[in-house]
This record gives structure tokens, sequence and C-alpha cells, in this order.
């Protein structure tokens, strides 16, 4: 059973390396090689161990990390929803996303917004977010990557 906890700073680099196995073995096909080892690159001191200042999420099942997850608050956005590849198909996306969205909803967000990659798609359209137009994702890091800036208006 998937157990969704609040992340702390000594959790970035099990976040960072749930991002990075999940980037290398899901995006195979939407992006080339190149832009997933330079997405890739770096360690969790880099930048990303301050994500977890933020309403930053990692969800267990039996003492293993497996999903990760955060809602930028500031923004409306839901981000860095990242499984580990062995644990795809489980539903531990989907359990992340609806908590995410149980965590906005209580914040009073009405409307979430997120840049899908393009693998992950399907997968959001599939759980009510909508947006067809290509964009370009800058990261902070200076890699720009193909995405789809998608919304869900949340029920209230």
């Amino acid at each position: 059973m998937l157990e969704i906890k609040r992340a702390t700073p000594e959790h970035a680099q099990v976040a960072f390396d749930i991002r990075l196995q999940a980037i290398r073995g899901q995006c195979i096909g939407a992006y080339t090689r190149e832009q997933m080892l330079l997405w890739t690159r770096g360690k969790a001191e880099d930048g990303y161990s301050a994500l977890m200042d933020k309403p930053f999420y990692l969800g267990w099942v039996e003492g293993q990390a497996v999903v990760t997850g955060m809602l930028d608050p500031d923004n409306n956005e839901v981000g860095a929803l990242f499984v580990l590849p062995d644990h795809t198909g489980c539903g531990y996306g989907k359990a992340m996303l609806d908590f995410l969205e149980d965590q906005a909803h209580k914040r009073g967000i009405p409307t979430l917004v997120l840049d899908s990659t393009l693998n992950a798609v399907d997968f959001y359209r599939a759980h009510g977010y909508a947006g067809d137009e290509e964009a370009v994702y800058h990261s902070p890091s200076g890699l720009q990557l193909a995405c789809i800036p998608m919304t869900k208006h949340l029920t209230t």
C-alpha cells in the first residue's frame, strides 16, 4: 500500500534518484539520448534539493520511495511527478496526482497547470488535464525540452 509523506531536505537525493531513473527509463523515444543525459546530469545538491522546501512528497511502499510529486501553490502547478520504472503501472502515479490535486483543493486552488513531458501526455489526459499545443520547457539548468502545457479545473 502506498503511503504519501512530505519530503524533507534529507530526502533530496532519494527524490533526485527517482527522477533520474524515471526519465532514463520512461522518456526513451520521446527525447533523444543526449537530451535525457543532459536532463539528468548533476546531483541533488545542484538545485534539486531546493524543491524540498515546497510541498514536495514521496510515496513509499514497504519502506521504499517509489514516486515523487510536488505542488507549487505559488504558481498553481503540479510538477516532479516521477515513478520508478519497475513500479509503473501499479497506480502510484495516479495516487500521487490525486493526492496533489486534493492538496490544491484544500488550499483553494481552482485550476492546476503543468508542463507534461511528451511521453506522459496520455496519462494526464486520462486524468482530466487538457492541452495540445507543444511548447518549450526551459529548465533552470538551461536545457530546453519539448513539452505540452496542460490545465485541469478542479471541482469545488
